[in-house]
């Protein structure tokens, strides 16, 4: 077996620290940049996805590269969606460092994620990162309906926000999150991640999420005019849906009521208590 088609060295602490060096990097709150540094973090997140050699893999937010190399280890193509400059900069070169025999089937895309509106090269069929904190829920829903052809994934997000990804209706952090992710894909818990596998350790725990891709609802509303009504339905929470929904109808309560009472949903609910169905039948007697 030749260097060449060796398979990817992963980051070390000792990796990552030298990397940020080079850069001058602070790691800083403000864009959620906590580094992974243990490799055996990075190859159960990859083995958890169930990446394969036939896999096109999306990544956001690679940093500086530790999951990213140990997506090379299987994939057959990872593009990575990188923010920062300095960060996306450094990355061909690391993976040509790291990883020399995988170095042609990577790319790396310098953009923002939730405003990237393609990813070149053949269309991606799982996206698998550690998503920024602070945007975890918009990208992740962007990347959904920007790529229909993401099969599954797995992304690692703050604890609560995996939580609210993946509950069913009725539990407290059941919500906006948890429905719209819902249109796309059935959605599950897959573990968490510790806090000490970060560098600078982050002062929250971390979870993992996976989903794989389903059929959307049939419907003859559209999934932004399904998407409104359920934001309506959040609005104020403790609110019933015959309130949160008169907004939609000119403030008329009559309105919304007879919409609820034709999508066979009681008007005295509230929006925790209702799956995505519901909100489906809500929108389409509305319309």
């Amino acid at each position: 077996m030749t260097h060449a088609s060796a398979g990817p060295r992963l980051l070390g602490p000792a990796d990552v620290r030298q990397l940020a060096a080079r850069l001058d990097l602070r790691p800083t709150k403000q864009r959620g940049q906590n580094f992974v540094i243990d490799p055996n973090t990075v190859r159960r997140i990859v083995r958890d996805s169930h990446v394969t050699a036939d896999d096109v893999v999306v990544e956001v937010g690679p940093g500086l590269g530790s999951l990213t190399l140990a997506l090379l280890e299987v994939a057959r193509r990872v593009v990575a969606v990188e923010v920062d400059p300095l960060l996306a900069g450094l990355l061909p070169e690391t993976i040509e460092t790291y990883a020399p025999g995988q170095a042609d089937r990577f790319e790396v895309v310098l953009g923002d994620a939730l405003r990237i509106t393609e990813v070149p090269g053949p269309p991606p069929t799982a996206l698998v990162a550690n998503l920024p904190y602070n945007v975890s829920v918009p990208v992740l829903l962007h990347m959904l309906t920007l790529l229909p052809s993401l099969e599954r994934g797995l992304v690692m997000v703050q604890a609560e926000v995996a939580d609210r990804l993946a509950a069913t209706p009725g539990s407290k952090v059941y919500g906006i999150p948890s429905i719209k992710a819902s249109w796309f894909a059935d959605v599950r818990r897959a573990g968490s991640i510790g806090r000490n596998v970060f560098w600078p350790a982050p002062n929250v725990d971390s979870g993992l999420v996976a989903w794989t891709r389903r059929e959307p609802p049939a419907t003859t509303a559209t999934r932004e005019q399904v998407f409104a009504v359920v934001d309506a339905a959040f609005a104020q929470r403790r609110k019933t849906l015959r309130s949160t929904l008169k907004s939609l109808v000119d403030g008329s309560g009559e309105r919304a009521e007879a919409a609820l009472v034709a999508a066979s949903v009681d008007p005295q609910a509230r929006g925790e208590t209702l799956v995505l169905d519901d909100f489906v039948r809500i929108t389409e007697a509305l319309l």
